[in-house]
């Protein structure tokens, strides 16, 4: 398998070209002093250097290994516990923590590249600090002065971890059915108990701690998601003086087998009677959670990506090196017996397809990021509405569509290879195992296509998705005399005006069939992501075309190659999804049950 090298020259170019970071930053009051250019390119090149040095050689043996579970704890596998120690010194857990309570500061378009190598290099290791991250978030925005003092410091060094404990046996998607109990104990806490499953990092041996966010109901809570509150459960007790002590009643039943992530601990996590404190206000546990919910569902979807980029990194040094037959035009290689296998028409639409996904996932994921900095760092009133709508309609996308497309280019990476793609001696199967649960945890695709069919889009008559027609149309506009760029900018502007079309359609069937909304739900979110990317593809363009002329690196010239290759290949998929959306919930709604 080939080792991973962080790509750092596509990074530099969706940052600092594409989406100008340096200039959106500088012109917000929360980051004005935070970031600089300088700052931003050595975080990227020593987050490089310690994602592909020390934390990659980690994986394939982490998997094979996995965590195991002991009455005592759960144990990591070999060398996580020292790669971790290191890793935290570097500060890396504090990367985009509030400043106020020792975290670093930095802003999420910076974060998302960082994330991306963390996951790239082994997506279990990564989970450990970005559910740590996730936590913070929640604690940041909710919690009390004195929780936050008192937990923020050490969890954003590392030292203390982070778990998030929503899901209960009975319990997934429909959250208003958890039954954990929460009872005050006059004194300012609450005593916790209840049992909750698939808890990532709910038990390791990494840090000193780990302060779980516990989703649970006081007595008398309205019934439903509205009776829902959210505490703060340390595992063990924590005194005045920050020292920590014994158990505080919280354990690990049980870890699960699973498909992958191996070597993260997805753990059952009991609650006998923990003390807590409540975050936010009562029955208000759902809000406060959702506060980090945009940022974790793109973390996701970065998640996705991540894997499919160290797919292809493999899949493209396979394919040069794998000699299979001759060339459909000719002999290449005369001094071998045959040819290497990049030669062959079939593997190059597979490595140009994860391509094209993947660095056009790359991008999108910074354009949702840098809403996010604005929504969080903008002192403008008006901008600050504007960006949190935009990371309401486009979250669902991130998430669902980044990961989708993920295991489609894990699997063709894997298909790259042949037989040796299936055997566990090259990695790409583990990449295809561990990709998987992307699309099922932090509410599964298929939630997040109704959530942006139906809160999203019908709910509100179209209004949020205005806001990003009304965008890409004008940049479809101010590039229309784009001679050099005509083949793209002419598909992007039929491609928004077949989603328009689409989305006014659903708005329309949803008014008298109530099963509009699911049967349309998949296929259009499918629709706007590669709609979306297009628009990606097309500002990555209008970069690039200017500068290939004076570039002897072939970089600009790689980048516009591939964005013709996105349009002509790709996009024309937006034609079928578009008759599917239409064709109704008839069909598939009207077979009896008694068939199935």
């Amino acid at each position: 398998m080939a080792e991973y090298q962080a790509p750092l020259r596509d990074m530099r170019f969706v940052l600092n070209e594409v989406f100008e970071a340096n200039k959106l930053w500088a012109s917000l009051a929360g980051t004005q002093d935070t970031i600089d250019p300088e700052t931003a390119e050595a975080i990227l090149e020593e987050a490089g250097k310690i994602t592909a040095s020390l934390i990659a050689p980690l994986s394939r043996e982490g998997d094979e290994e996995g965590c195991t579970w002991h009455e005592a704890g759960v144990k990591t596998p070999t060398g996580y516990k020292e790669a971790y120690k290191t890793f935290i010194e570097g500060g890396w857990c504090g990367l985009s923590g509030n400043a106020d309570y020792e975290g670093m500061g930095m802003p999420k378009m910076l974060g998302a590249q960082y994330e991306e190598m963390l996951y790239s290099s082994d997506i279990s290791f990564g989970l450990y600090a970005c559910l740590t991250s996730g936590a913070c978030l929640a604690i940041d925005a909710h919690a009390s002065e004195e929780l936050k003092n008192k937990y923020l410091p050490k969890m954003y060094s590392g030292e203390w971890a982070g778990a998030m404990d929503l899901t209960e046996p009975h319990s997934g998607t429909d959250l208003g059915m958890i039954r954990t109990k929460a009872v005050e104990n006059g004194d300012g806490s609450y005593s916790i108990t209840g049992t909750k499953i698939f808890i990532t990092g709910g038990e390791q041996d990494l840090s000193e701690n780990i302060i779980h966010l516990v989703l649970a109901k006081l007595p008398g809570a309205p019934a439903g998601s509205r009776g829902i509150s959210l505490f703060l459960v340390p595992r063990n007790s924590v005194d005045e003086n920050n020292v920590v002590g014994e158990n505080n009643k919280v354990t690990c039943g049980s870890i699960e087998h699973k498909m992958g992530i191996k070597a993260s601990a997805t753990c059952v996590m009991n609650f006998d009677g923990a003390q807590g404190w409540l975050v936010g206000e009562e029955n208000k546990g759902l809000a406060a959670m959702f506060t980090m919910m945009n940022y974790e569902r793109l973390s996701v979807g970065i998640q996705g990506f991540a894997a499919a980029e160290r797919s292809y990194q493999n899949a493209v040094e396979y394919a040069k090196d794998r000699i299979q037959g001759r060339a459909p035009t000719g002999v290449v290689q005369a001094e071998k017996e045959a040819d290497p296998i990049i030669v062959h028409p079939d593997v190059r639409r597979m490595l140009m397809t994860m391509r094209a996904y993947t660095e056009g996932s790359r991008a999108f994921s910074t354009y949702v990021a840098s809403f996010l900095d604005t929504a969080k760092y903008s002192d403008n009133a008006d901008e600050k509405k504007q960006a949190d709508a935009m990371v309401a309609l486009l979250t669902p996308i991130a998430k669902a569509y980044m990961t989708d497309r993920a295991l489609d280019s894990c699997i063709a990476g894997q298909q790259v290879f042949g037989g040796h793609g299936f055997i566990r001696e090259w990695g790409q199967e583990q990449l295809v195992r561990d990709t998987r649960i992307t699309q099922i945890y932090e509410g599964t695709n298929g939630i997040q296509s109704l959530d942006l069919m139906g809160r999203k889009i019908v709910s509100n008559g179209g209004k949020l998705y205005e806001l990003f027609a009304t965008e890409v149309s004008e940049f479809i506009e101010k590039n229309a005399d784009n001679e050099a760029l005509e083949s793209l900018i002419k598909p992007l502007a039929v491609a928004i005006e077949r989603l328009s079309d689409v989305t006014e359609f659903v708005i329309k069937a949803a008014a008298e069939d109530k099963n509009a909304i699911g049967a349309a739900s998949v296929e259009y979110l499918e629709l706007f992501g590669l709609t979306a990317y297009a628009y990606m593809w097309a500002r990555m363009a209008v970069v690039a075309e200017p500068k290939v002329a004076g570039d002897t690196s072939g970089f600009y010239e790689a980048k516009l190659r591939t964005a013709n290759f996105f349009f002509s290949r790709l996009l024309p998929r937006s034609v079928s999804l578009s008759e599917s959306i239409r064709s109704g919930s008839e069909d598939m709604m009207s077979l009896d049950l008694d068939a199935f």
